[in-house]
């Protein structure tokens, strides 16, 4: 078990293997084996877009729950550095490429359902699914263009002047916690679509 759970690789290998098996076995437990067909590319990339979107908001909930409540416990201050120069850095690839993946498999099941111009233009019966797009696009746009690049100044990824690091600070923040805010909205409009939320 070591071998599996030392590597990140080898660890989700082996949860794309679990899945594998799990679906075979409970088809061959229940006869019905998976049909590689249109409703299970549906299927599949609903599943790539709930991962996709659990690792967005995990992180943007990481962020805000976890990291920035804490920064300024940790003393002194100089001890901050493993977090600005490693970790944030790192978790912020993820957020943002979490965000894009999100999106962009959102987009596509939209299409293969056939109600990604009806949800956008907010037509009946698309109404929440459609708030629901709505605002992960301004939350990723957040991501992309107003939270990445003020961390980048905030991390000194970028030359920044102590002034512009004051700036970028408050807008990084409040980028942050709106879409922490409208993540709750968006993940109500995502599922009550479905499952009788409206």
């Amino acid at each position: 078990m070591g071998a599996i759970f030392t590597s990140l690789e080898r660890t989700l290998a082996a949860g794309v293997i679990l899945v594998f098996l799990m679906v075979v076995i409970v088809g061959a437990v229940t006869g019905q084996m998976v049909k590689l067909d249109h409703a299970w590319g549906i299927f599949f990339m609903r599943w790539l877009h709930i991962m996709c979107g659990v690792m967005w908001i995990g992180l943007l909930w990481y962020f805000n729950f976890v990291q920035v409540p804490t920064m300024p416990k940790i003393q002194p201050v100089e001890s901050r550095t493993a977090v600005t120069k490693f970790i944030a850095p790192n978790a912020l690839w993820w957020f943002r490429y979490g965000a894009l993946a999100t999106v962009i498999t959102g987009l596509l099941l939209a299409w293969m359902n056939g109600y990604v111009l009806q949800a956008l233009t907010l037509q009946k019966p698309f109404i929440p699914i459609g708030i629901g797009m709505w605002l992960a696009l301004i939350m990723a746009f957040n991501v992309w263009f107003l939270i990445w690049p003020n961390q980048k100044k905030l991390l000194g990824i970028v030359e920044a002047s102590a002034e512009e690091k004051a700036k970028a600070g408050p807008v990084a923040l409040y980028a942050s916690r709106f879409n922490t805010m409208a993540s709750l909205a968006m993940l109500y409009c995502m599922a009550a679509q479905s499952h009788g939320g409206f």
